[in-house]
């Protein structure tokens, strides 16, 4: 795999018993706005001034490699500068690994395995180590917080109030199932005993993407622990800094020793040796508004399901279909909702949505912008920057679009709300069925029927109904078709990180069998 910028944790396990900037340029748009096409723009409110930004309050102390129980600097030396989204300054330059790094990494993990006591650590005592880990980013939670923030740009309650009570539930989640963990005695023809193992695979290769840095590392870290496996974690290269600081609390703890990304993991697995892998990938998903909704509390829901996180979600409901007899109510209620919208300095109260991750995301969500113009959609509102630093979006509504438009078909990962309008239950199904992704699709319906027939009809891996975004820790979240293989939380994640083993011994004069 070609070399990219990336931090590598975690390459280890327990050695020891657990008791002991510039702003940046974006293209002109003025020659869109003068076609005619721009449609009908509002005014946005933002949090006081986007410039006066809150200085973050916390020390940023980790910026190398943990490898076998050390933070050490890149083998070559170089490092690369992770960003604050709301200015585009560089706030911290943190070390570049390349091969040689992933070499030391991988290693280190193979010979904790092979020769560390985490797998051979009795279950409970790997619970008691997952429960201490959790109880410790419990208490340095504002910490946490205030990083993911700062790196990521998401805004300061969300990660604070929502995010690490997550992160934390994860691990106690994961932390409980360790000693849970067992096979089955299987009845066979013939006088033999059989029993099936559950077994760690070995050394875990994780991961994890920027927009949700540190629940998506709980989903993958927690699992493969409690399974007694190893680690190597990939961070993403935008937001370095939440996963290092994880790394320093198992440090002490005694620890030593998209889609497209996707499709080249997996290729690269087939090409070795057939290691297992599960991919959690893109999605487009549909939210569907039945015409015996509720208007008032659809447009809430529908807000929430795209705009949530910036639109930087893998299961946002982007698509939004509404059914033909309440759509126009719909769709001014909508554009109310994104006009009133807070955008702003995330760290500010009250702020709703803070700036895109980077220039290269903020840059791609124009690129569909003018797109959808550019296909006559309809652009309602939005569909400018605010500001002139940073990487703030207007959030951006577009009716009167078309399932074959750009914006209909891919992943925007963005603030940018499509509206479409449907007119019967078995239409709908064909539409929102018809793509390449099945993360997830939200329903919105008061009728049981409908709401029975549309949760089978939809393939896709979670169908939330009359909610959206609702994250447990127990809920197994996955994709069908592109997006991914396997499934993250609850028991069915541990099957990513467990081998079966069948044992098969004879039996003389059985007494029963």
């Amino acid at each position: 795999m070609a070399a990219r910028r990336f931090s590598w944790l975690l390459s280890h396990s327990l050695s020891a018993s657990p008791s002991s900037k510039a702003a940046c340029n974006l293209h002109s748009l003025d020659t869109v706005r003068n076609s005619g096409k721009w449609g009908n723009i509002g005014r946005f409110s933002t949090a006081a001034t986007i410039e006066e930004l809150i200085n973050p309050q916390v020390q940023i102390s980790y910026t190398k490699h943990l490898i076998n129980g050390q933070f050490v600097d890149a083998a070559s030396g170089k490092t690369f500068p992770t960003y604050d989204p709301r200015t585009g300054d560089a706030i911290a330059h943190v070390a570049e690994g390349d091969e040689e790094d992933i070499d030391r990494a991988v290693s280190s993990a193979r010979k904790a395995f092979d020769e560390g006591p985490w797998p051979k650590m009795t279950a409970y005592e790997r619970c008691k180590v997952l429960l201490r880990f959790a109880d410790l980013a419990e208490k340095h939670s504002d910490e946490l917080a205030a990083l993911e923030t700062w790196n990521n740009g998401k805004p300061y309650e969300q990660s604070a109030n929502v995010e690490l009570p997550l992160f934390v539930r994860l691990f106690y989640y994961y932390a409980g199932w360790a000693d849970k963990i067992h096979g089955l005695t299987v009845p066979a023809d013939g006088n033999y005993h059989v029993e099936t193992l559950h077994e760690p695979i070995g050394v875990a290769g994780q991961i994890i993407p920027w927009n949700f840095p540190l629940i998506l590392l709980a989903y993958k870290v927690g699992p493969a622990l409690a399974c007694g496996n190893t680690i190597v974690l990939k961070s993403a290269e935008q937001t370095p800094l939440t996963a290092l600081y994880v790394g320093k609390l198992f440090q002490e703890l005694a620890f030593t020793g998209s889609t497209d990304t996707g499709k080249v993991v997996l290729e690269l697995a087939a090409r070795s040796n057939l290691k297992p892998v599960t991919l959690e990938l893109g999605g487009k998903s549909p939210f569907i508004v039945c015409e015996d909704a509720d208007v008032d509390q659809a447009v809430e829901l529908a807000h929430f399901a795209l705009f949530f996180n910036q639109g930087q979600c893998c299961c946002a409901g982007s698509r939004t279909f509404v059914h033909e007899r309440i759509y126009d109510e719909f769709l001014e209620k909508s554009k109310a909702r994104a006009l009133r919208r807070v955008v702003g300095d995330p760290f500010k109260k009250g702020v709703e949505q803070g700036p895109q991750i980077d220039k290269e995301q903020f840059e791609k969500i124009f690129r569909y912008i003018r797109s959808g113009i550019e296909s006559n959609a309809t652009l309602e509102c939005g569909g400018q920057r605010i500001g002139s630093k940073g990487f703030f979006i207007q959030p951006t509504i577009f009716s009167n679009v078309q399932d074959d438009m750009l914006i209909a078909k891919d992943e925007i990962f963005g603030p940018v709300q499509n509206i479409f309008k449907f007119k019967d239950i078995d239409e709908v199904i064909g539409r929102a069925n018809a793509t390449r992704y099945g993360l997830a699709a939200g329903v919105f319906t008061k009728n049981v029927d409908t709401a029975n027939t549309l949760m089978r009809a939809l393939r896709v891996g979670t169908v939330w109904m009359n909610c959206f975004n609702v994250y447990d820790a127990a809920i197994p979240f996955g994709g069908y078709k592109m997006s991914g293989t396997g499934r993250e939380k609850g028991i069915y994640s541990l099957n990513n990180y467990l081998q079966v083993k069948a044992v098969v011994s004879p039996l003389k004069n059985p007494a029963w069998i």
